[in-house]
Order: C-alpha cells, then sequence, then structure tokens
C-alpha cells in the first residue's frame, strides 16, 4: 500500500495491491525493458558517463521514496529496470517500510539481499534512509568495476565483511574513476561510527 502511493517517473507504478483466497498480490506497471544486472553480466562494468545518468535517475527516484518516509531496502541492480528509451525505474518495494520519523525495527530479522545489504540490516538493527544509501553505494561500486566489494561462500561471511570490513576504493580495481567518484561511493558505504 505504501509504494502504490508513490508516483515518480523513475519508480515502478504500483496500480492495485490485494488479496485473494489467502495469496497477497501487486498489479504494477509492465516494463518493457530489462533490469540493470543483465546489463552488468553483459558488459560489466559500465562507463563513468552511463553511470551518472543512471545514478542521477535512481537518485531522483529513490529521493521521491524517502520525501514519502518510504525505505526501500533492497536496492540492487536487479530491481532497477531500464526501458527502451533509457529510462531508469525502481521497483520491487516488497519489503519496503512505511516509516513515521527517521527509523523503523526490522524485527530481527535481515532482509535485503546480502551482496547489497546494509551492515544495520545485516545485524537485523534499525534502518532508514542512509540503509537505501549504503546498498546504492554498492550498486554504484558494481556499476563502476564489474564487481561487488564482498563476495563469500555462504550468505553469513558475506554480511560480517559487510558490517566489518571497509569497501575499497573503486579506483584500486580499475584505473581511470576519478577520485571524486571513488569518494562518492566510500560515502555511500561508509560505516556508522
Amino acid at each position: 500500500l505504501s509504494a502504490s502511493s508513490l508516483s515518480h517517473p523513475n519508480i515502478v507504478e504500483v496500480y492495485d495491491v490485494g488479496e485473494d483466497n489467502g495469496l497477497y498480490y501487486i498489479v504494477m506497471e509492465y516494463i518493457d525493458g530489462k533490469h540493470l544486472k543483465q546489463l552488468l553480466k553483459k558488459r560489466g562494468s559500465l562507463t563513468l558517463t552511463e553511470v551518472v545518468d543512471i545514478m542521477l535517475q535512481v537518485t531522483d527516484g529513490m529521493s521521491a521514496a524517502h520525501d514519502s518516509y518510504i525505505i526501500h531496502r533492497d536496492i540492487k541492480p536487479q530491481n532497477i529496470l531500464m526501458t527502451k528509451d533509457k529510462t531508469l525505474k525502481v521497483t520491487d518495494f516488497g519489503i519496503a517500510r512505511a516509516v513515521a520519523g527517521e527509523t523503523t525495527v526490522v524485527g530481527g530479522s535481515a532482509l535485503g539481499s546480502v551482496h547489497y545489504i546494509s551492515p544495520e540490516q545485516a545485524r537485523g538493527g534499525f534502518t532508514d534512509a542512509r540503509s537505501d544509501i549504503y546498498s546504492l553505494g554498492i550498486t554504484l561500486f558494481e556499476m563502476l568495476t564489474g564487481t561487488v566489494p564482498f563476495d563469500g561462500d555462504t550468505a553469513v561471511s558475506v554480511a560480517v565483511q559487510h558490517i566489518q570490513d571497509t569497501i575499497p576504493a573503486p579506483s584500486q580495481l580499475v584505473e581511470g574513476i576519478p577520485v571524486s567518484v571513488d569518494k562518492i561511493v566510500l560515502k555511500c558505504t561508509q560505516k556508522r561510527t
């Protein structure tokens, strides 16, 4: 219901939500295109111009969600759709939370995709708009480098890295990334102290 109240060109529109014989459903805008992860698998890293265009659109949509007190909590390339005219749309607000203030408790369970999860989600703690910014920083890192900063044999090992380890600057993996872009990634993914 919270997601259905959002209306923004960079957010997939939700037309209806309901329940039928115990099954809940969401009716959403159809996007004729692909998700960002498909593009990354095909191309690896993207050009700086492409990355900036994508991030401007995605952050515009996320800003609208945050202005409406909605935290996505599962930002990842698979939830960023690209239309044929290269409009980016954030989708899958399935684990989003509407909040009455700055934070909300996640009830002890870590929700979200482990490679993009914020440290507070991995701990099962409080989430707010900063959790989405962290996940956007991880997505930005992947677009620039073609890889996620943390990987491991188990979901737990990846989650622990998000909690404890510092993300490397993208320029350590790919030459030619400006220091200013490194700083954006590092600021987005900075741990709370």
